[in-house]
């Protein structure tokens, strides 16, 4: 019997998808979410962006993630930070470096993982 995914990872995605891909630019499929428009902010969105972006490792944290794998989670989301401060190449690189969206993977190849040797 399958198991279905815990809330911490159905939170986890939901957000993702709110701050990576929530909209669709329909001529050029381009996925945009709340990371891309905070990031038009100078510096202050990209730091309310990271903010937002760490109640994801929080959320892997409460799963009981290994530590190496949270770390990596908090490196995803600072790159992320990092790369958007640069103004306009960042906006456009933030578009494609999805660290929300790379962490929920991380989280859920973990929790698979884990459900696949418990059975």
């Amino acid at each position: 019997m399958a198991k279905s995914l815990p809330p911490e990872i159905v939170q986890a995605q939901n957000l993702a998808n709110l701050f990576d891909t929530a909209i669709t630019i329909p001529l050029i499929r381009v996925k945009l979410g709340l990371d891309f428009f905070l990031g038009l902010i100078p510096l202050i969105g990209d730091v309310i962006m990271l903010l937002l972006s760490l109640r994801i490792v929080v959320l892997g944290k409460a799963l009981g993630m290994p530590t190496i794998l949270i770390r990596k989670m908090m490196i995803n989301a600072l790159i992320d930070t990092v790369v958007g401060m640069v103004p306009f190449i960042g906006d456009i690189l933030d578009v494609f470096f999805t660290a929300n969206q790379r962490n929920v993977r991380v989280m859920e190849t973990w929790w698979l993982t884990q459900n696949q040797l418990a059975t």
